[in-house]
Protein backbone atom coordinates (compact mmCIF):
# COMPACT_ATOMS: atom_id res chain seq x y z
CA UNK A 1 0.00 0.00 0.00
CA UNK A 2 1.35 3.66 -0.55
CA UNK A 3 1.52 4.95 2.49
CA UNK A 4 3.26 8.90 1.21
CA UNK A 5 0.04 9.92 1.16
CA UNK A 6 -1.12 8.77 4.18
CA UNK A 7 1.78 10.03 5.95
CA UNK A 8 1.64 13.77 4.01
CA UNK A 9 -1.76 13.95 5.72
CA UNK A 10 -0.64 13.36 9.03
CA UNK A 11 1.81 15.95 8.58
CA UNK A 12 -0.74 18.39 7.66
CA UNK A 13 -2.47 17.12 10.68
CA UNK A 14 0.40 17.27 12.89
CA UNK A 15 1.01 20.90 11.54
CA UNK A 16 -2.67 22.29 12.19
CA UNK A 17 -3.18 20.57 15.38
CA UNK A 18 0.37 22.39 16.63
CA UNK A 19 -1.54 25.74 15.85
CA UNK A 20 -4.59 25.53 17.35
CA UNK A 21 -2.24 24.70 20.63
CA UNK A 22 -0.67 28.13 20.23
CA UNK A 23 -4.16 29.60 20.48
CA UNK A 24 -6.18 30.89 23.33
CA UNK A 25 -8.87 28.91 22.97
CA UNK A 26 -10.89 26.37 25.27
CA UNK A 27 -9.70 22.74 25.06
CA UNK A 28 -8.24 22.47 21.59
CA UNK A 29 -8.63 18.71 21.63
CA UNK A 30 -12.43 18.83 21.75
CA UNK A 31 -13.85 16.46 18.66
CA UNK A 32 -16.95 15.41 17.43
CA UNK A 33 -17.22 11.51 17.77
CA UNK A 34 -20.22 9.96 15.98
CA UNK A 35 -20.54 6.03 16.27
CA UNK A 36 -23.35 3.64 15.33
CA UNK A 37 -25.46 0.84 17.48
CA UNK A 38 -25.37 -2.39 15.98
CA UNK A 39 -29.07 -1.38 15.23
CA UNK A 40 -27.99 1.37 12.90
CA UNK A 41 -28.83 4.37 15.06
CA UNK A 42 -26.15 6.98 14.55
CA UNK A 43 -25.02 9.38 18.09
CA UNK A 44 -22.35 11.85 18.29
CA UNK A 45 -20.69 13.39 21.53
CA UNK A 46 -17.82 15.53 21.98
CA UNK A 47 -14.21 13.55 23.66
CA UNK A 48 -11.00 14.99 23.66
CA UNK A 49 -8.22 13.74 21.51
CA UNK A 50 -5.40 12.27 23.83
CA UNK A 51 -2.25 11.06 21.07
CA UNK A 52 -2.28 10.67 17.13
CA UNK A 53 0.21 9.31 15.36
CA UNK A 54 0.68 7.03 12.42
CA UNK A 55 -1.36 4.40 13.64
CA UNK A 56 -4.43 6.34 13.89
CA UNK A 57 -6.20 8.83 16.45
CA UNK A 58 -6.15 7.73 20.50
CA UNK A 59 -9.85 8.83 23.23
CA UNK A 60 -10.60 7.70 26.18
CA UNK A 61 -13.47 6.27 27.80
CA UNK A 62 -15.30 4.26 30.03
CA UNK A 63 -16.07 0.68 28.03
CA UNK A 64 -19.62 0.31 29.30
CA UNK A 65 -20.75 3.45 28.32
CA UNK A 66 -23.10 4.09 24.97
CA UNK A 67 -20.21 4.99 23.17
CA UNK A 68 -18.09 2.40 24.67
CA UNK A 69 -20.74 -0.35 23.48
CA UNK A 70 -21.58 0.98 20.31
CA UNK A 71 -17.55 1.08 19.04
CA UNK A 72 -17.61 -2.56 20.48
CA UNK A 73 -20.73 -3.70 18.75
CA UNK A 74 -19.88 -1.14 15.44
CA UNK A 75 -16.15 -0.82 15.13
CA UNK A 76 -15.93 2.23 12.51
CA UNK A 77 -16.91 6.01 13.40
CA UNK A 78 -15.71 8.99 12.41
CA UNK A 79 -13.82 12.35 14.03
CA UNK A 80 -15.02 16.36 13.13
CA UNK A 81 -12.46 18.92 14.66
CA UNK A 82 -13.57 22.05 13.92
CA UNK A 83 -11.54 25.00 15.21
CA UNK A 84 -13.48 28.43 14.52
CA UNK A 85 -10.62 30.19 15.05
CA UNK A 86 -8.89 29.18 11.89
CA UNK A 87 -12.01 28.10 10.52
CA UNK A 88 -10.37 25.06 9.72
CA UNK A 89 -12.13 21.90 9.80
CA UNK A 90 -10.53 18.15 9.62
CA UNK A 91 -12.70 14.80 9.16
CA UNK A 92 -11.44 11.63 9.92
CA UNK A 93 -13.10 8.19 9.47
CA UNK A 94 -12.01 4.91 10.13
CA UNK A 95 -12.32 1.60 11.73
CA UNK A 96 -11.14 1.39 15.61
CA UNK A 97 -9.58 -0.85 17.93
CA UNK A 98 -8.70 -0.93 21.79
CA UNK A 99 -5.71 -0.11 22.85
CA UNK A 100 -3.46 -2.16 25.06
CA UNK A 101 -3.76 -2.15 28.60
CA UNK A 102 -0.06 -0.81 28.64
CA UNK A 103 -0.77 2.33 26.23
CA UNK A 104 -4.57 2.87 28.63
CA UNK A 105 -2.20 2.28 32.09
CA UNK A 106 0.50 4.83 30.56
CA UNK A 107 -2.38 7.36 30.24
CA UNK A 108 -4.28 6.77 33.44
CA UNK A 109 -1.60 7.78 35.42
CA UNK A 110 -1.05 11.15 33.85
CA UNK A 111 -4.92 11.93 35.15
CA UNK A 112 -5.45 14.09 37.41
CA UNK A 113 -6.72 12.21 40.59
CA UNK A 114 -9.99 13.38 40.71
CA UNK A 115 -10.79 12.59 37.41
CA UNK A 116 -9.12 8.85 38.02
CA UNK A 117 -11.60 8.95 40.72
CA UNK A 118 -14.71 10.37 38.80
CA UNK A 119 -14.12 7.39 36.35
CA UNK A 120 -14.68 5.14 39.03
CA UNK A 121 -17.54 6.85 40.59
CA UNK A 122 -19.31 7.43 37.46
CA UNK A 123 -21.69 4.36 35.41
CA UNK A 124 -21.33 6.66 32.71
CA UNK A 125 -24.38 6.97 29.90
CA UNK A 126 -26.46 5.01 32.96
CA UNK A 127 -29.35 6.68 34.21
CA UNK A 128 -28.75 8.81 37.57
CA UNK A 129 -31.85 9.11 39.61
CA UNK A 130 -30.10 12.23 41.47
CA UNK A 131 -26.96 14.18 41.50
CA UNK A 132 -25.99 13.27 44.72
CA UNK A 133 -26.05 9.68 44.33
CA UNK A 134 -23.07 10.67 42.06
CA UNK A 135 -21.58 12.60 45.00
CA UNK A 136 -21.60 9.58 47.16
CA UNK A 137 -20.55 7.00 44.88
CA UNK A 138 -17.33 10.03 44.34
CA UNK A 139 -16.91 10.29 48.29
CA UNK A 140 -16.94 6.56 48.38
CA UNK A 141 -14.25 5.88 46.18
CA UNK A 142 -11.88 8.77 47.67
CA UNK A 143 -12.54 7.01 51.13
CA UNK A 144 -11.66 3.67 49.28
CA UNK A 145 -8.65 4.78 47.50
CA UNK A 146 -7.03 7.02 50.60
CA UNK A 147 -3.25 7.31 50.73
CA UNK A 148 -2.37 5.06 47.40
CA UNK A 149 -2.96 5.47 43.71
CA UNK A 150 -6.15 5.11 42.04
CA UNK A 151 -5.80 1.82 39.88
CA UNK A 152 -7.70 2.23 36.28
CA UNK A 153 -10.51 -0.29 36.25
CA UNK A 154 -11.07 -2.51 34.15
CA UNK A 155 -13.65 -0.73 32.09
CA UNK A 156 -12.25 1.94 31.28
CA UNK A 157 -9.54 2.36 28.36
CA UNK A 158 -9.14 3.84 25.01
CA UNK A 159 -9.56 3.70 21.25
CA UNK A 160 -7.76 4.43 18.48
CA UNK A 161 -9.20 5.17 15.50
CA UNK A 162 -7.20 3.65 12.21
CA UNK A 163 -7.77 6.44 9.47
CA UNK A 164 -9.85 5.00 5.78
CA UNK A 165 -10.45 9.17 5.09
CA UNK A 166 -8.55 12.05 6.24
CA UNK A 167 -10.35 15.39 5.12
CA UNK A 168 -9.10 19.01 5.30
CA UNK A 169 -11.72 21.91 4.93
CA UNK A 170 -10.46 25.36 5.20
CA UNK A 171 -12.79 28.55 4.63
CA UNK A 172 -13.02 30.71 2.24
CA UNK A 173 -15.64 33.49 0.73
CA UNK A 174 -18.33 33.39 -1.19
CA UNK A 175 -18.40 29.12 0.70
CA UNK A 176 -15.97 28.80 -2.20
CA UNK A 177 -14.33 26.69 0.48
CA UNK A 178 -11.41 24.22 -0.03
CA UNK A 179 -11.72 21.25 0.17
CA UNK A 180 -9.26 18.26 0.07
CA UNK A 181 -9.30 14.73 0.33
CA UNK A 182 -7.41 11.26 1.21
CA UNK A 183 -8.90 8.15 1.60
CA UNK A 184 -8.45 4.66 0.51
CA UNK A 185 -9.14 3.16 -2.71
CA UNK A 186 -8.30 -0.49 -4.03
CA UNK A 187 -5.62 -1.02 -1.20
CA UNK A 188 -3.87 2.27 -1.86
CA UNK A 189 -3.50 5.76 -0.52
CA UNK A 190 -5.37 8.74 -3.07
CA UNK A 191 -5.95 12.34 -2.58
CA UNK A 192 -8.72 14.34 -4.67
CA UNK A 193 -10.00 17.84 -4.30
CA UNK A 194 -13.87 17.76 -3.53
CA UNK A 195 -16.40 20.48 -4.31
CA UNK A 196 -16.89 22.38 -1.52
Amino acid sequence: MNTDLYSQAMQRFQAVFARVQTLDIPEPAAVSLATVSKDGQPSVRTVLLKAFDAHGFVFYTNMQSRKGEQLHANPHAALCFFWQALMQQVLVEGKVRAVSDAEADAYWITRQRMSQIGAWASRQSEPLPERVQLERNYLEFEQRFTGQPVPRPKYWSGFRLEPHMIEFWLSRPGRLHERERYFIEHGSWQRCLIYP
